[in-house]
Order: structure tokens, then sequence, then C-alpha cells
């Protein structure tokens, strides 16, 4: 069995995928029972292989999933938790551009009141 490179299964559907994957864990039992009844070496070294391919089905899966989803809620104004970008709390609780850059009433006059100070320097 060749290895299985993740960038072929991307352009396959999510049935054909599915069928790869039936296709995998119906091999695997199958190695599972040689195992047991004392299958040849060989076949015990295959076990690897198809575990391993069945979690890179799985991921490319899922991958194709939450790309999908990401392009689904791209526009939209709310979007799920786990789509959203992970970054720091601190950032995230952070206030945004428009809030952090409103002047309240007091600080208006304020700035008119008691504008900043120019000095010329000596040279």
């Amino acid at each position: 069995m060749p290895k299985l490179k993740a960038r072929t299964l991307r352009d396959k559907t999510k049935a054909d995928l599915e069928k790869q994957l039936f296709d995998f864990r119906k091999e695997l039992s199958q190695l599972r029972v040689a195992k047991v009844t004392g299958g040849s070496p060989s076949q015990l070294s295959q076990i690897r292989v198809v575990r391993k391919s069945i979690g890179t089905v799985l991921n490319v899966i899922t991958n194709n999933q939450r790309n999908n989803l990401k392009q689904f809620y791209a526009k939209k104004k709310h979007v799920p938790t786990d789509l959203r970008k992970k970054r720091t709390r601190a950032i995230r609780l952070a206030l945004g551009k428009t809030l952090k850059n409103k002047v309240t009433l007091k600080e208006q006059k304020n700035r008119y009141a008691f504008p900043q100070r120019k000095f010329t320097l000596k040279a």
C-alpha cells in the first residue's frame, strides 16, 4: 500500500472520502483478525499504515468542513466560537478602534481649554 498524501485527498468529494474511510476501517478490522489468528508479519506491519491512513482521511474531512464553515461565516456578524481567532484574552477583551478613539465631552473641553504646549528648542 503506497503512502497516502493529504494533498491528493483534498480534491475528492466528501462521499469519496467517506467511502475510502469505510474501506480503510474494513481493512483494519481484517488485519486485526489476522493479528489474533497469527497472521504473517507483513500483515501486522500494515496495521500501523492503515491506522495512519484513517487519521489522514479524517483530518482532510475535518479540514474541508472547517474551511466550508469559514467561507459561510466570512461576511456574517456573529461567528461560532471555534471559528473565531484565538489570540490572547487581553486582545479579545480590549476595546475596538471606534470605542478606543471616542472622546468624552469632558475630555474635549479639557483639550480645548488646555491645548498641548509647544516649546522651542535652543540649538
